[in-house]
């Protein structure tokens, strides 16, 4: 019964949500130049990549679109790439952003990340940090396609989470090299200082297709459900684990995470493609789901008057999520698992849980 009751709160909590759609989180994909070559990227960057960087002017004028009194108090811009930091006027796009009353933040590899480049952002407004750390060292190597790369996020990660003025967590892909190093992963971040880690898995995306080892078996993805549950469970720990949002996971839910399963891609957030796309999510099909443009439409126009197959989603209902009945708190999944032409999602993690 209580579950039920939970339920029920929470499926008028997500309506309401949809409904009123307050945008306060907008991803920038600023550049899709990479130092590195990630094995799990879905967007095929690389240091030598042929898109141009968005003029930093650009996305101004797409912001200046929301009027001052429907930007919330806490409305936050996250530059994301590609690599933030290859871009020479990073610390003049947080001065920008802090003078047009925003947030801001960013996810790097970390690897030009120093003291002194640390110092500098923070000077320019920055508030929020995610670095990614993918395994030990051979494992965490062999993921970014760069030996040294290991060795460069763990000094940033170290100087990052010393730093109170910043909101940091540490994100890792979790995968079939490195599973069996996940208490280890606990205790190195853990003694770094770092509170907060989060956990995600692969779709088969991007360059992710054609690599069987990043793929977890179902039982596999049990074994890290009960990692993290198991952390979770522990009073008193020095860092907090937590599954990402980005599939619906039955048994688990609240287990592992702090809130139900809640994709809140074109509910809550939008982002802007480095040609100039509106959409949700980066890494959410963009030709399939960008809404406009900022070269052609009004940004927060498109934003409150379109993005209907995020905000209603009774289109997912189909192939396995047709008849399950899980569909009314799960709503076909986290929208990046909708990739393509196909008519069905392509990664299910509640049948993962049920080790289907």
């Amino acid at each position: 019964m209580r579950a039920a009751i939970r339920n029920l709160l929470f499926r008028f909590f997500r309506w309401n949500e949809t409904k009123v759609h307050e945008l306060n989180y907008l991803f920038w994909e600023c550049t899709t130049r990479c130092n590195l070559h990630c094995r799990h990227c879905g967007s095929d960057c690389s240091e030598s990549k042929g898109e141009p960087d968005m003029p930093l002017v650009d996305f101004i004028g797409a912001l200046k679109t929301i009027p001052p009194k429907e930007k919330v108090k806490k409305f936050h811009v996250v530059l994301t790439g590609g690599e933030p930091l290859l871009r020479p006027d990073i610390e003049e796009i947080g001065r920008q952003l802090r003078a047009n009353g925003c947030h801001w933040g960013m996810v790097s590899n970390g690897y030009f990340y120093t003291a002194e480049k640390q110092k500098k952002l923070l000077l320019a407004g920055m508030e929020s940090l995610t670095i990614s750390l993918d395994g030990l060292e051979s494992s965490h190597d062999w993921m970014r396609g760069k030996t040294g790369s290991f060795s460069h996020a763990i000094s940033a990660i170290g100087l990052a989470a010393k730093e109170k003025r910043l909101t940091f967590d540490v994100v890792t892909c979790v995968n079939k090299r490195n599973i069996g190093e996940l208490e280890e992963i606990y205790n190195l971040l853990s003694g770094l200082g770092v509170r907060q880690w989060r956990i995600f898995t692969i779709i088969p995306i991007g360059r992710a297709k054609n690599e069987p080892d990043l793929h977890l078996t179902d039982s596999q993805f049990i074994e890290l459900m009960e990692f993290i549950k198991e952390k979770r469970e522990q009073p008193n720990q020095p860092m907090r684990v937590t599954f990402s949002c980005e599939g619906y996971l039955g048994r688990y839910e609240c287990q592992v995470r702090n809130m139900p399963f809640f994709c809140h891609a074109g509910i809550n957030i939008a982002s802007v493609l480095i040609d100039g796309r509106i959409c949700a999510c980066p890494n959410i099909d963009r030709d399939r789901f960008s809404q406009g443009s900022i070269y052609t439409d009004n940004f927060f126009e498109v934003w409150n008057n379109r993005f209907e197959p995020f905000r209603n989603r009774k289109w997912a209902k189909k192939g396995i999520c047709k008849e399950c009945k899980a569909f009314n708190l799960c709503l076909g999944n986290g929208m990046h698992n909708w990739h393509g032409a196909c008519d069905e999602v392509i990664n299910c993690h509640y049948r993962k849980t049920l080790g289907k």
